[in-house]
């Protein structure tokens, strides 16, 4: 893995001079550049000096710790991925790491040093995907600046760049979690054939369509052991989960888009009785684009088959909305989207390899 023409530059921190050492000669005998810190401060001092593109972080340090330390590097080295790797932990542990910004979470001692370099080079991969596409916009932006006097259409211009940049995202989501690789598409398009049904405006169409293709960005945020563990995850498990739609709000709330995307992606998971998250709120509360995308994302990941479990079929996952009416789901988006189903005016395979 290399990143910016060179091999990717890790910085090991930690107390313990055996445990650096040993990851030193892994990393360096797969031609990563390895750079050492014993304590907190030194690895801040380094990192003021020197381009760090990954952080192996140990929790259990005299003077400063490890959450003081990721505190710090988040802070200041946000676009910086942190991996804990630590042998006192507990999953409570991990979640607050997690919270704080780490990116990954390992165990030690490493039995598995090659599960290291994946999580390591997955983290690399994302990270660097977020750095292109933070260009890529500042370009976009630089270009809307440079020709804004002698475009004519400037918003349809702007709507068009910023189209692309939504599809971007979609890519970095998809890299993070690909079980799900063409979740969002399916979802959006979905979602766009029961707001066409309900009359929606063409402008809300059109920013529903894009919010919903980047509706799990905040699972950028989520461990990728979480997203496709077997079976039923714990309650802090399911809490990390949970975040993703606040998580997505957070990446997206200062993007000035012509459209409420933000807000859509945060009401993705609110229900009509206001049992959703992660603001509890309920009915009109919610924009008719989040009523609309909740329905569409629960009918495309109940009735599609995950690796770790078979879907229910489209069917039964009708059969579900049609129980939750009222209660769950809006009335209004629900009817109109078992009306497209049972009318055939929307069919599910043909988007099964979008």
């Amino acid at each position: 893995m290399e990143t910016k023409n060179h091999p990717a530059t890790i910085l090991v921190i930690d107390d313990e001079a055996p445990v650096r050492e040993s990851l030193r000669d892994y990393l360096e005998d797969r031609s990563f550049t390895v750079l050492e810190a014993e304590s907190g401060r030194q690895a801040l001092d380094l990192m003021n000096k020197e381009a760090v593109d990954l952080v192996l972080l140990d929790l259990r340090m005299p003077e400063m710790d490890g959450l003081q330390v990721l505190r710090v590097l988040h802070s200041v080295f946000p676009q910086t991925p942190v991996i804990i790797v630590s042998g006192a932990g507990s999953l409570q542990d991990a979640i607050q790491c997690l919270r704080f910004g780490a990116w990954d979470y390992i165990t030690k001692p490493v039995q598995d040093m090659g599960l290291l370099q994946h999580r390591m080079e997955k983290a690399l991969e994302r990270s660097n995907l977020q750095k292109q596409n933070d260009q890529y916009q500042h370009h976009l932006e630089e270009l809307v600046k440079e020709k804004s006097s002698a475009i004519v259409n400037e918003n349809e211009i702007l709507k068009d760049a910023l189209g692309d940049t939504i599809r971007v995202i979609d890519r970095l989501v998809e890299r993070k979690d690909p079980y799900t690789a063409g979740h969002q598409k399916r979802v959006a398009v979905l979602a766009d054939a029961i707001s066409a049904y309900m009359n929606l405006n063409q402008n809300q169409r059109e920013g529903l369509f894009l919010a919903a293709t980047i509706h799990d960005l905040g699972k950028v945020t989520v461990p990728s052991a979480l997203l496709v563990k077997p079976g039923k995850l714990t309650e802090p498990e399911f809490g990390v989960i949970k975040q993703h739609a606040a998580a997505g709000f957070d990446i997206l709330k200062e993007a000035r888009f012509p459209w409420p995307i933000a807000t859509i992606v945060q009401q993705h998971h609110e229900r009509a009785d206001g049992t959703g998250y992660p603001l509890g709120i309920k009915g009109s509360e919610m924009l008719i684009e989040s009523r609309i995308l909740a329905i569409a994302d629960v009918v495309e990941a109940m009735s599609s088959n995950r690796p770790y479990r078979f879907g229910r079929g489209i069917e039964a996952t009708l059969a579900e909305i049609q129980r939750g009416i009222g209660s769950i789901y809006d009335p209004d988006a629900a009817a109109a989207c078992l009306q497209l189903f049972e009318k055939k005016q929307f069919l599910f395979e043909e988007w099964r390899l979008v």
